[in-house]
């Protein structure tokens, strides 16, 4: 995937449009780059699974809700 599609993946999951993403180990920097262009990026938090996979949901807080 490219930081393009992580990128309106993440602002769906913010919007609620998405529960989670899942981002595999070797697409972990094109997803980072994306999260980093996030001003409240502290809000989507990712659980660890096996073999380097991350799921991440979002998760406002009283910040940015």
């Amino acid at each position: 995937m490219t930081q393009e599609e992580y990128t309106e993946m993440l602002q769906q999951l913010k919007d609620g449009t998405i529960e989670q993403i899942t981002v595999e180990q070797p697409d972990f920097m094109e997803f980072r780059k994306a999260w980093l262009t996030f001003n409240n990026r502290m809000s989507f938090v990712g659980e660890a699974g096996l073999n380097g996979t991350i799921t991440y949901k979002y998760v406002p807080t009283e910040d940015n809700i």
